[in-house]
């Protein structure tokens, strides 16, 4: 399992102490210190079966710089969070059969419940 974390958020550090406190094997990914490529968020899109305007953090300020009134295309909406990965929504929990926006942390105690 990995989750694709942001130290500083709370949410994020939320769901990492939770996975550590159920004993659950995971790998952190921290996005902000080794960016991902394109294709990888493209590939976490999928897993989440949602388009990349749904992984955008609407209050950082790239989102306002750069999409809030603008009408980009997904992929331009994709190109932005790799540039600024501030933009990617967290954290975010991928498992062998599963995918989930962990925020709120309900998120991904319902998503193992039901992979269990």
């Amino acid at each position: 399992m990995k989750i694709y974390h942001n130290p500083r958020c709370s949410k994020s550090r939320c769901a990492v102490d939770w996975l550590k406190e159920n004993d659950i094997d995971f790998e952190v990914v921290e996005y902000l210190k080794n960016p991902l490529s394109k294709d990888e968020l493209q590939q976490i899109l999928i897993q989440l079966n949602i388009p990349a305007s749904a992984l955008v953090r609407k209050s950082e300020d790239e989102y306002i710089r750069f999409i809030k009134d603008e009408v980009l295309s997904e992929d331009e909406i994709l190109d932005l969070m790799v540039k600024f990965p501030k933009l990617i929504e967290r954290p975010i929990v991928i498992g062998d059969t599963f995918a989930v926006i962990a925020r709120p942390l309900e998120n991904l105690v319902e998503k193992l419940k039901k992979n269990n």
